[in-house]
């Protein structure tokens, strides 16, 4: 009879000694597993940083910041219409649109196809002297001529400007040149307003009339 009590004493001292053992070892392991749940949902994925823009995809350079940031004229409005549209909602190129007007290319450029158009801005035209402005303006023949060599018959991307040669619509070539941001045409004319989308043509702001030799 001693010895019946004295082992159920033993088996209780030794339920009693595991049972906090077993229970600690089962909190460490669920603790683990919080642990591990909690640093894996606060871990950033990889390859999450995003990619920053590419600063070429948009229009680019000084001038850029004139543009009505809502309406028909803002870049938003333009890319809705056709290139001689869009350019009479830009008061900027007013100039340009009377001349384009009064030389009856208003149906031409509008519905033309993937053209690229560099346009001069009203500055580019003040910077001619007036009496042969006022000649220009009058000449209608002439006046062709000269809008005629500002459009090449394709869409011309930035990188297409660091280095080429293009025909133009009124059949001679321009040159351009530059990168990053910065491009002239003829090596004297700069892109102040670049890569501007239009229903059909890519739009170049310029700084200077453009001349065709001869």
């Amino acid at each position: 009879m001693n010895t019946l009590r004295m082992r159920r004493t033993v088996l209780a001292v030794t339920a009693a000694a595991i049972l906090p053992v077993s229970l600690a070892a089962c909190s460490s392991d669920d603790g683990g597993q919080d642990k591990a749940s909690n640093s894996d949902s606060s871990a950033a994925p990889k390859g999450s940083k995003s990619k920053s823009m590419d600063p070429m995809a948009g229009p680019f350079g000084p001038a850029c910041a004139t543009v009505p940031k809502g309406g028909k004229g803002s870049f938003d409005g333009m890319a809705q219409d056709r290139v001689a549209t869009a350019a009479s909602n830009n008061p900027a190129l007013s100039t340009l649109v009377s001349a384009v007007k009064k030389a009856g290319l208003v149906d031409t450029l509008n519905n033309a196809e993937n053209i690229t158009v560099f346009a001069p801005t009203n500055d580019a035209f003040d910077k001619l002297p007036k009496d042969q402005l006022n000649k220009v303006m009058n000449d209608k023949e002439l006046l062709t001529k000269i809008l005629t060599y500002h459009v090449v018959g394709q869409k011309l991307t930035p990188k297409e400007l660091e280095s080429g040669s293009y025909p133009t619509l009124e059949k001679s070539k321009l040159s351009t040149s530059g990168s990053g941001t910065s491009y002239k045409v003829n090596g004297v004319s700069n892109v102040v307003c670049g890569n501007v989308p239009t229903a059909n043509a890519t739009v170049y702001i310029v700084d200077n009339v453009l001349m065709p030799k001869g």
